[in-house]
């Protein structure tokens, strides 16, 4: 898992060595000073940059939608919170979705690693209302469902 401030993520990546195969979880966010906005241009994400930046490895977005005080407490009393994924590669996706199960947040498939440039925008929305709008960080967000899917 990749989960360091975004100005240190291309060094970090330099550092873990070959990653050819291996499933890697991005949970960067490009944040611009401020909270102002992502630092990055509309036309790619962190999840892209840190998927070149990572030659042959399996890279899925995950993990990146929610502050640390949930990932390390993630049940409210409404129900789980939903946890957002992306990436390319099916098996890689799979075993994300299962290990965001199994850490107690409902998995949602939000599609291929180019839907990092939505998830990431949906992290600034929560890092925006828990940090500049007087929510506070223990909120979080489920999606609901009707029908079988």
């Amino acid at each position: 898992m990749l989960a360091v401030p975004w100005a240190g993520a291309e060094q970090a990546l330099g550092y873990a060595g070959n990653l050819e195969g291996k499933i890697l979880i991005d949970a960067t966010n490009a944040l611009a000073a401020g909270l102002s906005g992502l630092a990055l241009e509309a036309e790619t994400s962190a999840g892209e940059k840190v998927a070149g930046w990572a030659s042959g490895a399996r890279t899925v977005k995950a993990f990146n939608t929610v502050g640390s005080n949930i990932m390390a407490d993630p049940h409210f009393a409404g129900g789980r919170v939903a946890m957002f994924y992306c990436g390319d590669d099916a098996a890689a996706k799979k075993t994300v979705a299962s290990l965001i199960a199994e850490l107690g947040f409902d998995p949602v498939d939000a599609g291929p690693l180019t839907q990092a440039r939505v998830l990431e925008q949906f992290a600034l929305l929560w890092i925006s209302l828990a940090m500049k709008y007087g929510y506070g960080r223990e909120i979080g967000f489920q999606f609901l469902r009707r029908g079988n899917k």
